[in-house]
């Protein structure tokens, strides 16, 4: 028996044509396409779905889906609601913002019912009323920004609207979860001033960057120069150093040499036959210089005994014999007889 009347419930709720009153349908689509259903006694809801009973013109309750039974003649089906996830197009419009830019913008409204009573008694027509406080909110918050923060500030602009409908629509028993700004359309004059402000912005960027750019390479180039200096300052530093060392060396090793070339002299001198051996270099080297007289220049000056060869050796050899004991005196103070 039960069996038979669902079968007929269905006979019946296909052959229908009574519609019930478009809640939230465009005319562009159908978000709820769903009829009215007939009072069969026993229905079937589906899911994501909520029906509003009225019992004598009154509200009764809310079916849930599955399996539900009501009764005849008394019980009629006034409101389908569905509980899914809704999306409303919000048709372009004009808002001025902050600085006088007259702005076209449009957007999409995403909402859920969440009461279904509410939403069927507490207003006539719930997507009107939605639609008409998206954009009397969305013109609200434009005006209280610039056009420069209308396009940075996009994302709190959503918020802002999106907590605006929450606070009104509370009483028809929907939420309101987001709210996306799709296009903003701009005067040609502005789009043009606004092109021109990203060139020259860009036209900066280029400057600044070009100028520091030659800003850095004059300091790398001062910098290499300032190194360069110092570098070759402190290798000419070194280089004297290193050469007054050789330098002082040099003269260590002469003084050592002639210390040791008078000590051996000395030494010659004080043996046997020494006197004679040194009057004799003493000689040869007075034949040799009077042998190279007149050959660099044409003036020559002699002595007035230039033939007494003798006392000349004689007097070298007493000068070279003072001088020598002179110098060893200091030196080899042990050493000399």
């Amino acid at each position: 028996m039960l069996r038979t009347l669902c079968r007929a419930g269905g006979a019946v709720f296909k052959s229908s044509q009574h519609t019930a009153p478009r809640l939230w349908v465009s005319p562009v689509q159908q978000r709820w396409a769903s009829r009215l259903p007939m009072n069969t006694v026993v229905l079937f809801v589906p899911q994501q779905e909520a029906w509003v009973v009225e019992r004598m013109g009154r509200f009764h309750r809310i079916l849930e889906p599955g399996l539900n039974f009501l009764i005849p003649i008394l019980d009629r089906i006034r409101y389908v609601q569905s509980l899914k996830e809704i999306v409303i197009d919000i048709p372009e419009q004009s808002a001025v913002s902050l600085d006088n830019v007259t702005l076209q913008i449009d957007g999409v409204l995403y909402l859920r019912i969440l009461d279904p009573f509410k939403a069927s008694y507490g207003v006539e027509d719930p997507e009107y009323a939605v639609t008409q406080l998206a954009q009397t909110t969305m013109r609200s918050e434009l005006g209280k920004l610039t056009l420069d923060k209308v396009f940075r500030e996009r994302e709190s602009l959503n918020l802002n609207i999106v907590h605006s409908i929450n606070q009104a629509s509370d009483e028809w028993g929907i939420r309101c979860l987001r709210y996306e700004i799709k296009d903003i359309q701009l005067p040609p004059r502005v789009k043009e001033s606004m092109q021109m402000q990203v060139e020259a912005e860009r036209r900066k960027r280029a400057t600044v960057l070009e100028s520091e750019g030659t800003r850095e390479a004059a300091i790398n180039v001062a910098e290499g120069r300032k190194q360069a200096q110092i570098l070759a300052s402190e290798g000419e530093r070194a280089e004297q150093i290193n050469k007054a060392s050789g330098e002082a060396q040099a003269v260590l090793a002469k003084a050592e040499a002639k210390s040791k070339a008078i000590r051996l002299l000395s030494e010659a001198l004080a043996e046997q036959n020494g006197n004679a051996a040194a009057s004799l270099s003493v000689a040869e080297q007075y034949v040799s210089a009077f042998s190279n007289l007149a050959k660099e220049s044409n003036t020559v000056l002699l002595p007035s005994n230039t033939g007494d060869v003798s006392g000349m050796v004689t007097q070298v050899s007493c000068f070279w014999y003072t001088l020598v004991s002179k110098r060893l005196d200091p030196l080899l103070p042990s050493e000399l007889p």
